[in-house]
């Protein structure tokens, strides 16, 4: 196996990374992208030693704070291995200092939220997340597709979601973002809403409500939609309803036991744990009206507290009126009340 080991550093000033926009190399793994400092180690070199010589070297630095923050190995997928060192440092230089001509690229001081807007590897937005949140030492693994793909990644050994980005259509683009990153920027991505229902004398029908887990980083505690989750990388809407109906409810169903009425746009804006969070989805819709005791259900601890039978039109009036501690959709719900109208025929 080619294996490689080398570091970066984001070196941070008032707000800013210094960004080095790699562009005079040709044969360049990173070309025309936006990295930090750094480079391969020499031999018999710490990654310290490593970390102040390359730093110095292409920015004429020389650093005396600076914090390991982490290992990213960086797997190509042609063929080479790369076990990035990723440190932060504090600038040695007063602001407005000139910086150097660099044999890499160019030098540029970027605010620290625009550089999720320049040309960066998207794995790189995964430990830019990390480190804006302050995580302890990690370890990251990204796997590529041999290009610019992201095909998996996994954080202190545990994979992270990763979703397809979409169009406004649903169509995928070709972009593969882990969760966090597509929350935090606001990516199109797909999920998948299944609504249990049972017919009552009252208003036709009851539906089940999950109440959410108190420990989920969105809407804690508040009442929802009978089970619900994203569509993974490379999964199929159909698959992801039958997975998230066993993994939250301990339901068995059959694919022919669900019925798709369409999709329903879902656009939050808002910030969990002090951190911005844009939720940007396209949601498949089915309905799974199947027997149900909801004593025998065996609920997911970490996603749903419990679940209980409502009226319809005592869950959508309440919706209405701001009675229920809930983050339901009236319009949703007058998608699957036409839903339901139909099925009645």
């Amino acid at each position: 196996m080619a294996a490689e080991l080398s570091t970066l550093c984001y070196i941070e000033q008032y707000g800013k990374y210094l960004m080095l926009h790699r562009t005079k190399k040709e044969n360049d793994v990173n070309k025309d992208k936006w990295i930090g400092p750094g480079g391969h180690f020499e031999p018999d070199e710490s990654p310290e030693e490593c970390l102040v010589r390359e730093v110095f070297e292409e920015t004429g630095m020389t650093l005396t704070d600076y914090r390991f923050r982490g290992i990213v190995t960086f797997v190509s997928g042609s063929g080479i291995t790369e076990y990035m060192h990723l440190f932060t440092a504090s600038c040695p230089l007063p602001e407005g200092a000139p910086l150097p001509e660099c044999d890499e690229g160019v030098l540029e001081w970027v605010s620290i939220e625009d550089v999720w807007d320049l040309n960066i590897w998207e794995g790189d937005k995964i430990f830019f997340r990390l480190l804006d949140e302050n995580a302890p030492f990690f370890s990251l693994k990204l796997v590529y597709d041999g290009k610019d793909g992201l095909v998996s990644a996994s954080l202190n050994g545990d994979p992270l979601e990763l979703f397809d980005i979409v169009d406004q259509e649903g169509n995928p683009t070709g972009v593969v973002k882990e969760r966090g990153v597509a929350h935090r920027d606001g990516s199109r991505h797909t999920t998948v809403h299944m609504w249990i229902v049972r017919p009552n004398r009252k208003s036709g029908w009851d539906v089940l409500l999950q109440r959410r887990s108190y420990h989920k980083e969105s809407h804690p505690g508040l009442l929802d939609i009978s089970s619900a989750g994203h569509i993974e990388h490379g999964s199929k809407p159909l698959d992801a309803a039958l997975r998230e109906l066993h993994e939250e409810l301990g339901i068995e169903a059959r694919p022919e036991e669900l019925r798709y009425f369409g999709t329903w746009d879902i656009q939050f804006d808002g910030a969990f744990n002090g951190f911005p969070y844009h939720d940007s989805e396209l949601s498949y819709e089915y309905i799974y009206d199947q027997p149900v005791d909801i004593d025998s259900l065996k609920l997911q601890e970490s996603e749903v507290d419990s679940v209980l039978w409502i009226d319809f039109q005592e869950c959508l009036d309440r919706v209405r009126s701001g009675e229920l501690e809930n983050c339901l959709y009236e319009g949703e719900l007058l998608l699957l009340e036409n839903a339901l109208k139909k099925q009645q025929v």
